[in-house]
């Protein structure tokens, strides 16, 4: 037997306990464990076999370490047939988590207990995969087509009640799962409950198989595994037999194994776990965070402080006067009861979040206790530095001070204060509650504790904290401002904002650039022009539609009209008619021809505008690695999952033909197209984006 499955018998009950810690994951070693309990079972003449998962969970998936090797036999396809074959009656006691391929062994046996806490699902579509072992063909046959379809295509965790209305197990029990498993196991040998494979139940019934893979393809926005595992549940129907399915499912399995999309999600699943892993930090203990303030209680503050409430930390929120406190309250207290309608709190917490937890005040000194500051208030250096000065007039020694600039230099606002070392730039993202991105900005004085600080409590705000260093608009705003300029440039050029839209879309991303201007407010990126406008290169062209459209009050959904218009009531919005115009205008004024632009075209500019600009940001620094800029994309900005963000996206494209395009693209703007020299410095190597992750 292998160590990691142990044998015993218990009776006429042979029973098989994984012993892999941490979460017993089914890596080769617990394959062989398994067959060779099995076919240990059969010989020596148990009656039934059990199988369960020591420490805190049963099977809660494949191991991971395994991901991109040679597949080592005996293969899970094969093992689940194995077990669901036996002749002896197989049952699954599971706690903690079933996930994947663990799903399909509780599947492959015969019957199936759980504690009341167990967790299950199938969520290989988020590895851009589908289940391979023959989760899309039992699942099927046990909740029906319907439920599985949507349990597979969503890859969601479920809970044992739903388990058992679904049919998917068998019975709920409260107790130790080799305790409750071996109680079952006991009742069905006196009942002579017969040996009850799933793959010999009936076909499932029948859907329109051709609208689920549609729907399923336009809810992913292009994910092709979703939509993939459609037809193999589709297999699980119309196939002539239950092999037949098999064979199908594994077949389509395969395909999405060699796909790009395979590839980029694999890449977002690691580089979200490596990127918050900063060499810098290995020993640097973060200082103790038990209370935080928050100044300013806008959208961006209050969300900030709803983030941290939710985290279960004290809160104490400044703002200028009683009314803006009072609103203030009013819009965290509307967070914390979207918080509660879904279910993520109860009224008790709700009750005490917004009771004792949350003070709102208008004098500073009410943060002489707070361990750390997140100031939130109008993106002018002039009010931030003016804040940092009372903030260091109030905080204790040894509080961190975090700016929630999106451009502003934070060595500045740093040296507003007597403790530059203490200052450090956390970088949320609207609703701050809800996105999970947080940009953590190292100041030059940034102590290295401080820096620990702030990813520190981006785990505990469940974000996903990307170090950045200091430059206007960091890693993400930086890239956005290109690739908003390309899709400006294009527009200017002879295509129009909606054509840029729909390629962007087209592509995976949520919303395209001039929507997300109107979502955002036109008014914040025009107030940024203005800004830079006074040590703006004069070879940079400048298109002038979007300030026209600002000058005359149309900031987007704010204000009902932009690029597009928004009526009440209305999802979305339809074409505003007056940009045309505006368009036209500019370009007469600019001596500009209009031309026209493939979608393909207008899509290929914004996205090597976006790499070009990525590349810059590793190159100087800015970002440590290129996974940081992709999980900044992927987390900030929208950028589909699938594709794993922009650098891996680049590689999955190759490089040399982007850098050809830069290239090209430069002959009409030589000052905007600069191919970057990392990019350069990467094709003349033969060397993708990824090789820098490898060195850490």
């Amino acid at each position: 037997m292998s160590e990691a499955i142990a044998y015993e018998r218990a009776g006429d009950v042979a029973v098989l306990k994984a012993q892999n810690p941490p979460v017993n994951a089914l890596g080769a070693e617990v394959r062989k464990g398994l067959l060779a309990g099995i076919e240990r079972a059969e010989q020596d003449g148990a009656k039934a076999v059990l199988i369960y998962g020591e420490g805190r969970t049963y099977f809660a998936g494949a191991d991971i370490r395994e991901f991109g090797r040679p597949p080592k036999d005996p293969q899970l396809p094969a093992l689940c047939s194995r077990i669901e074959a036996s002749p002896l009656i197989v049952v699954s006691a599971m706690h903690g988590t079933a996930l994947g391929g663990g799903l399909e062994v509780a599947l492959s046996s015969h019957y199936r207990i759980a504690v009341p806490s167990a967790k299950m699902g199938l969520p290989e579509v988020n590895l851009g995969i589908l289940p391979g072992a023959g989760g899309t063909q039992r699942l099927p046959r046990l909740a029906g087509t319907e439920a599985a379809l949507e349990m597979i295509t969503s890859g969601r965790h479920f809970g044992a009640a739903e388990a058992l209305e679904k049919g998917i197990i068998d019975k709920i029990e409260e107790g130790d799962p080799r305790g409750i498993g071996l109680a079952y196991v006991q009742e069905l040998l006196e009942q002579g409950a017969p040996r009850r494979a799933v793959g010999e139940m009936p076909a499932p019934d029948a859907v329109d198989f051709d609208a689920a893979y549609a729907a399923t393809l336009k809810k992913g926005r292009g994910q092709l595994s979703p939509a993939t595992a459609v037809r193999a549940v589709q297999a699980a129907v119309e196939a002539e037999s239950f092999e037949a399915g098999l064979q199908r499912e594994r077949a389509l399995f395969m395909e999405l194994m060699g796909s790009d999309q395979r590839q980029g999600l694999i890449h977002a699943f690691f580089s979200e776990r490596a990127v918050s892993k900063l060499p810098e930090l290995e020993g640097v203990e973060p200082r103790e965070v038990v209370s935080m303030g928050v100044i300013g209680g806008g959208t961006m503050g209050a969300g900030i402080a709803t983030a941290a409430l939710l985290a279960d930390l004290p809160v104490v929120l400044i703002e200028m006067t009683d009314d803006a406190a009072a609103a203030a309250r009013g819009r965290i207290e509307g967070n914390l009861k979207g918080a509660l309608k879904r279910g993520k709190i109860t009224e008790a917490q709700y009750d005490r979040l917004t009771g004792g937890a949350l003070t709102v005040a208008t004098d500073y000194a009410a943060l002489s206790q707070a361990d750390l500051v997140v100031e939130a208030v109008f993106e002018d250096m002039g009010v931030k530095r003016d804040v940092f000065g009372k903030l260091d007039a109030h905080c204790k020694p040894g509080a961190v001070l975090a700016t929630n600039t999106s451009y502003l230099d934070v060595d500045e606002i740093a040296a507003s204060t007597s403790r530059p070392q203490d200052v450090i730039g956390l970088h949320f993202f609207s609703p701050a509650h809800v996105m999970k991105l947080l940009e953590v900005v190292v100041a030059e004085k940034t102590a290295p504790e401080v820096l620990a600080t702030g990813f520190a409590l981006g785990k505990r705000l469940k974000k996903v904290a990307v170090r950045s260093g200091i430059c206007d608009g960091f890693i993400g705003n930086r890239i956005m401002n290109a690739y908003r300029k390309a899709a400006e440039y294009v527009v200017l050029d002879g295509a129009s904002p909606y054509q840029v839209d729909q390629a962007v879309t087209g592509f995976g991303f949520p919303m395209g650039p001039f929507a997300m201007g109107d979502l955002a407010g036109l008014d914040i990126n025009w107030a940024a022009r203005k800004r830079r406008a006074p040590t703006r290169d004069p070879r940079e062209r400048v298109p002038r539609f979007y300030e026209m459209l600002c000058e005359s009050g149309d900031f987007g959904q704010k204000t009902g009209k932009g690029f597009y218009i928004y009526e009440e009531g209305r999802r979305g919005g339809v074409p505003n008619p007056q940009v045309a115009g505006l368009i036209a205008e500019d370009q007469e004024q600019q001596g500009v021809t209009p031309r026209e632009f493939s979608d393909a075209e207008v899509l290929r500019r914004y996205m090597c505008a976006m790499v070009n600009e990525a590349a810059k940001v590793v190159g100087e620094g800015i970002a440590r690695r290129p996974l940081d800029v992709d999980m900044v994309m992927l987390f900030g900005y929208g950028f589909p999952r699938f594709w794993g963000g922009p650098l891996k996206w680049a590689d999955l494209q190759g490089l040399d033909g982007i850098l050809a395009d830069i290239r090209a693209y430069a002959a009409e703007d030589d000052f905007f197209w600069q191919p970057a020299p990392l990019l350069e410095q990467l094709v003349a190597e033969g060397k993708p984006f990824d090789d820098l992750n490898k060195d850490g």
